[in-house]
């Protein structure tokens, strides 16, 4: 029923369409990789329906991505602000200032701080411990 090997046919409970030049064909990305297809005529309600949530979801992130950008400057400079507070052996200063970097990086990016800058800013705030060369095992 699918063109693509591999691909799991589910058919809609609404319209059970068949692939076909006029049809709409939805492909998702199931749990363990499983590529599934649902195939749906143009009037379906069910096509309709994930339209509409489609069009609601991506008009939420873009409010969301706005509200973010408007306040994100001044909570930023708060959390700046705090961290220059916390005493430089205080206990949490470690954590403070990675989570300070942290925050600096996703700034800088506008997009997602990528696992090497995380892993690069955590091994410089909290670095492994070296053996102690004067302690002996013997």
């Amino acid at each position: 029923m699918t063109d693509q090997p591999g691909t799991e046919h589910t058919d809609c409970t609404d319209c059970t369409a068949l692939p076909g030049p006029n049809n709409t064909r939805i492909m998702s990305v199931k749990a363990g990789g499983r590529v599934s297809e649902v195939w749906h005529t143009p009037d379906c309600p069910a096509l309709t329906v994930l339209q509409i949530n489609w069009e609601e979801g991506a008009k939420r992130v873009h409010e969301q991505d706005a509200w973010a950008k408007g306040i994100f400057p001044a909570a930023h400079e708060r959390l700046k602000q705090a961290a220059a507070a916390v005493a430089p052996d205080a206990a949490a200063k470690p954590f403070v200032d990675a989570l300070t970097e942290l925050v600096q990086a996703q700034a800088d990016t506008r997009g997602h701080v990528v696992l090497h800058q995380w892993a690069e800013i955590l091994e410089r705030r909290f670095p492994p411990e070296l053996p102690d060369p004067n302690h002996t095992t013997e």
